[in-house]
């Protein structure tokens, strides 16, 4: 059967290898996501109903909102995009753990009296709070441990507004296991029942920086995301990873072995859709990224973002794809071959024809338009489409 038939078929419902991964998700297929952010969440929300075997290697250099409160005060990696994918692919049902999954998605109050912030803030650090009284004792001994290691090292001036509690949580972690991420992840993993697996791509606390085609320099993912700040106005020719002041050589940071691990045993890859650039190609700059990708003979998907990525300034679809390949050939030293890199382009239906005619061409890469889009919401994906393309193509 031809990948478009395969790829039409994936919308029937009684598609035999869908039908297997919804009957049996702790069977399901080793579906491998580079990303961060929030785009993908709603889409990891449904996933967890067709594989409990999805991996996520999340980015760590966000430099935005309540995560960069944590990184100014501990010197720390980006932990927001982590716990939000861990929440997403969280057990939610009764048979889960509904009162950890409360605490960790909560978040202190934005706005209001400073008084009242400063209550809920102690109550969580004496372990009085409502939602750390509603767990077992030894849960609540052992979380309530992380925040009083949080308390010790966290500044008086620290700003708690809008804080999530998780991220407070996963800092603590964090200090108390001598900086390290991997043991309080994995951790939070089991305690809230995660379908899957969830890592950051390198352990490291550095910023991303991007060259602009106006010959400007920005360093820090909140300058370039037109979120925070205002849109950049000129192309990203290349991204760097850096130390906060200059750009770090390629080899500086290396792909961890438990995720080469990952990327080996995948069968499928996908870059999905979220900021280009922020969210998915600085989680293939660290190196060996490139190789682990090309030496792993499955299915390399790509799916863009719907409605405007404010990053991809001027950019059709054709250079987006050769933004997200950049870094992955100059890891293989492979020049412009893409072969092993990327099989397959998903597109909704209002990508027009020529742009995935052009982007073909460009890059001998297999483009497809199919119906992908939320019925109403143009700008959104059907997580249940993309749910069942990738499971059908893996």
């Amino acid at each position: 059967m031809s990948d478009i038939a395969i790829l039409r078929q994936a919308t029937v419902p009684d598609n035999l290898r869908l039908a297997r991964s919804l009957a049996a998700p702790n069977l399901g297929p080793r579906l491998l996501f580079f990303s961060g952010g929030s785009a993908l969440n709603e889409i990891s929300r449904r996933l967890k109903h067709y594989t409990h075997n999805s991996s996520h290697l999340i980015t760590p250099f966000d430099s935005g909102g309540s995560s960069q409160v944590l990184r100014e005060a501990f010197a720390m990696p980006a932990v927001g995009d982590l716990r939000s994918r861990l929440m997403a692919l969280a057990d939610e049902t009764e048979l889960g753990q509904p009162d950890i999954y409360r605490l960790f998605s909560h978040r202190l109050p934005k706005s209001g009296p400073d008084r009242d912030l400063d209550e809920e803030v102690q109550c969580l650090f004496d372990g009085s709070h409502r939602l750390l009284q509603a767990l077992s004792k030894p849960m609540r001994q052992l979380i309530v441990g992380y925040l009083r290691h949080f308390q010790a090292a966290a500044p008086t001036d620290l700003d708690y507004r809008n804080a999530s509690i998780g991220n407070l949580i996963l800092a603590g972690g964090y200090l108390d296991n001598e900086r390290g991420l991997e043991p309080v992840l994995f951790l939070m993993s089991k305690m809230v029942d995660v379908r899957g697996t969830v890592r950051p791509i390198a352990d490291v606390n550095l910023q991303i920086g991007a060259e602009l085609e106006d010959g400007r320099r920005v360093i820090g993912q909140r300058l370039m995301t037109g979120k925070e700040c205002a849109p950049l106005g000129s192309r990203i020719t290349r991204l760097f990873l850096s130390d906060g002041h200059r750009e770090l050589a390629a080899k500086a940071v290396r792909l961890p072995k438990r995720n080469q691990k990952l990327i080996q045993t995948s069968d499928l890859i996908c870059y999905p859709p979220g900021s280009l650039f922020s969210s998915v190609i600085c989680n293939l700059l660290p190196a060996g990224v490139g190789r682990a990708i090309a030496a792993r003979p499955v299915p390399k998907v790509y799916i863009p973002s719907l409605g405007a990525d404010p990053e991809c300034h001027g950019m059709r679809l054709s250079d987006q794809i050769a933004a997200l390949l950049d870094p992955l050939r100059r890891d293989l030293g492979s020049g412009d071959d893409t072969t092993g890199l990327l099989t397959h382009v998903l597109c909704d239906e209002q990508v027009p024809a020529k742009e995935l005619a052009r982007a073909a061409r460009d890059h001998a890469v297999t483009c497809h338009r199919l119906p992908l889009a939320k019925d109403g919401q143009p700008d959104r994906y059907d997580p249940n489409a993309i749910c069942a393309l990738l499971i059908s193509l893996s």
